[in-house]
This record gives C-alpha cells, structure tokens and sequence, in this order.
C-alpha cells in the first residue's frame, strides 16, 4: 500500500481497522481515529468541515448522524461486504459514494459455511466436547446425521450463496434456493416461495444481507417448517433470525439443531444459548483469514485512492 499526495485530506476512522490498512492510511492522510477522542462531539464541531472522507467497517458503520455534522463529506470506505450499518440512504442523497469490499471474501465466507453445515450435523465440536469431558471411557458417543443426501435450501443465491452451493454439492448434498428471483444459468431447483424452500429443506443456510427487508426473516413460524430434523446455519447477521425464537426452538426440538457465526446483538450471547448442546457458536470469524483480511484492506485502500487520487473512481461502489 504506497503513499500518495493526499496528507491534507482528512479522514476519519470510526473504529480500529487491519493494522496494515491503517498504517497506510495514516501515513498518508490526515486521518483522525474517531473512537479514540475524548470528546467527539466537540471535534466534530470544530472539524466535522473539514473531513472528505468516513473509513469504516460492517461493524462500526456510519451513522445518519456522524453523517450529517461533515458537510464536506465525499465518501464513506468500509471494510467488510455488509453495509447494513451505514446510513447509505442519507449518504446518496447527499451524494456521498459508498463503497464495501465484495468478492474477496466470498471464498473464507463459504467455506465456515460449510463447516458449520459439518460441524452440526455431525456433531463434531459437540464430540471434541465429549472426549475433553473424560467421557469417551465410559460410552461411546452418540450417533450424528449424515451430510449427503440433505436437501440444502440456500436463502439469498448471491457471490457467496452460490459458493457454498458448489461446496455442499460436492459433498453431495441436494441444492434448492430462494431469492427474489432465479438466477439465470444455475439448475439448482428455485422457489420463489421462502416458506416452501423451508419445508423442503433438511438444512437452510442463510446468505442474505441484513436491514430492514431481512429483519427478524425466520422466524418462530419459519423455524416451525424447517422441523424437529431440521438445520439452521447462519453467516449472514445475527438480525436475520428472531433469536428468542430461536432459543426456543433449539431447547424444545421443534429444530435438530443451529450454527451460527452471527448473533443479535454480538459479541454478547445469552447463557441460553450457551447452554445448547446441538448448536454450535463461532465468533463472527467467517471471512477470518489473512489472506482475505489484507484482500479487503486492499480493496478499501484502492476504492480510497481510486477517490482522492484517480478521478473520483472506485471499484466497488455500493449500487
């Protein structure tokens, strides 16, 4: 990540970023760490003029708010594929671009869906649980259920739906999906009706974007069709699933079991769900690699200066 001529822009970084991206950033604007100030509503009142530019992250977003006291604002840089955080209405009709980080991380993203599927269905981290437990000696462990043969139903068939699709029909599983539409040149088999993918599926994986139009999307009734030998896997965000619902339906059985990368209302989980044997937990780590993490800082990087210093171009705007 080079240095360019851009030490008088200033830019504002709502939240700590990948070290190597923030370095570059900081050696070569006049960046500000945001969650670092003490008073930030008083910088914002005297600077707030002067920032052209917000850099942050799915998780940090951007607020109408912080939005609305920088009038210079030229454009918001996240890094992650979500943007549900980030008040991007306000920002188009301020005429501020937005960009995030697509494609680089569809890859990682799939594959922890994949090994959610696994890990659920086979009990796997359930079993490492087991044997730590001293409990091996005394019996063995219980039977798990096998992975081909499932009816997949993929809920959103985007860059990375699609990529765990490929994934799980190699482990040949049986491929359904829904969307708003169907996907011209894909044969997997479409419903345009979610509540009917659900019925068929023997597990739904989750791959749409959070916001208003997914909130709270499966629900207490939608858990209901998936039924007692039905899988729930989700790496898409926490909001998607009415989590209560969900609670209860993992202790009453009214589904076989969960995996989850994504909660409401993370980092912080209820000791309800802690306490579930048949579903597994992972931190929000989907696109966790160093591979993929420095693929995103350097799309961030090159949407930033495609901005300052290439004619105001970008490579990923969101549309």
């Amino acid at each position: 990540m080079p240095s360019a001529n851009t030490q008088d822009i200033s830019v504002l970084i709502v939240g700590a970023l990948l070290p190597s991206l923030q370095q570059a950033i900081e050696a070569s604007y006049d960046a500000t760490r945001y969650w670092e100030l003490d008073e930030p509503q008083a910088w914002l009142a005297a600077n707030g003029n002067r920032v052209r530019a917000i850099i942050t992250s799915g998780g940090w977003g951007a607020s109408a708010d912080l939005i609305g006291q920088l009038p210079n604002l030229e454009g918001i840089f996240s890094f992650g594929v979500g943007y549900d955080s980030i008040a991007v209405d306000v920002a188009r009709a301020r005429g501020v671009v937005v960009t995030n980080t697509p494609n680089v991380l569809d890859e990682c993203v799939a594959d922890t869906a994949m090994a959610l599927i696994l890990d659920s269905l086979r009990r796997l981290s359930e079993a490492e649980r087991y044997v730590r437990a001293g409990k091996w000696a005394a019996a063995r462990f219980p039977l798990a259920t096998k992975v081909g043969g499932k009816r997949l139903g993929v809920v959103g068939l985007g860059n990375i739906g699609r990529a765990i699709a490929i994934r799980a029909q190699a482990f040949g599983m049986q491929i359904a999906y829904h969307n708003r539409n169907p996907r011209a040149g894909i044969d997997y088999l479409y419903f345009a009706d979610l509540d009917a993918l659900i019925e068929h599926s023997d597990v739904l994986v989750l791959a749409v974007p959070g916001g208003k139009a997914t909130d709270k999307l499966i629900d207490a009734r939608r858990l209901a069709l998936l039924g007692g030998k039905g899988y729930l896997v989700n790496i898409a965000r926490g909001s998607v699933v009415d989590q209560p619902a969900l609670i209860h339906a993992l202790e009453n059985g009214v589904i076989a079991g969960a995996g989850l990368d994504v909660l409401d209302g993370e980092p912080q989980v209820p000791d309800r769900l802690l306490a579930l044997e048949n579903l597994v937990l992972l931190p929000h780590l989907a696109s966790g690699t160093v591979e993929t993490r420095e693929a995103m800082g350097a799309l961030v990087w090159d949407n930033l200066q495609g901005w300052f210093t290439g004619n105001k171009r970008v490579l990923t705007p969101v549309e």
